[in-house]
């Protein structure tokens, strides 16, 4: 049972059956996150697709020389390439339940460490980075960590996305890769109740 102070305007503890971390499946949930980014746009010509003579290069026989076509295969510089790679997608299917588990663990992984913030209203009156700032002091981070924040206030986004040491996303984005790739977790306090954690997957972008 993992015990989570909530900060902000109602100050309270959150109690979560969190899974305890599995790197095997994390790295199983990462990895397809990382496939389905893949843009899959490289592409390499063939030989019927270079841009050269199809002209035989010389006699078959006679010349002393080993036997050639054209100067679009594979074995001439400029030539075609064998087996390259085409345009295609490298998204795969991952079953829900472990996408589901993958999050929880990276949830739990980071309340272990004592890096996972629950914050219930910041209390910012407008969008300008320096109020971030100074909330960011009073509860302990001064840049020294990479922060993955994760809100649907939009004016606390807006006034953290100017940070090199923020990431800020809506609570859609919720995401395992990103929240392994950065030291500390801000979070919505409703993200976290009870009847939810089974739900905030998001896109796993």
């Amino acid at each position: 049972m993992a015990q989570i102070n909530v900060v902000g305007n109602n100050a309270r503890t959150i109690q979560l059956e969190l899974p305890k971390a599995n790197p095997n499946l994390l790295h199983e949930v990462v990895t397809w996150q990382l496939a389905k980014r893949r843009a899959g746009t490289a592409s390499t010509k063939t030989r019927t697709q270079v841009s050269a003579t199809s002209k035989k290069m010389y006699s078959q026989k006679g010349t002393g020389n080993a036997r050639h076509g054209d100067r679009a295969a594979p074995n001439f510089v400029g030539g075609g390439v064998a087996f390259g790679p085409k345009p295609r997608s490298y998204a795969y299917s991952l079953p829900k339940k472990v996408r589901q588990l993958g999050l929880a663990m990276a949830l739990s992984d980071r309340s272990e460490q004592g890096k996972l913030l629950a914050v219930d209203g910041f209390g910012l009156s407008d969008h300008k980075t320096k109020g971030f700032v100074s909330w960011a002091k009073d509860n302990g981070m001064d840049g020294s960590e990479r922060v993955f924040l994760v809100t649907d206030d939009a004016v606390v986004r807006r006034a953290a996305r100017n940070l090199p040491w923020v990431t800020a996303l809506p609570v859609a984005g919720l995401n395992v890769y990103d929240i392994l790739r950065h030291e500390r977790l801000v979070i919505d306090a409703a993200v976290l109740e009870p009847a939810k954690t089974d739900v905030q997957e998001g896109e796993q972008q």
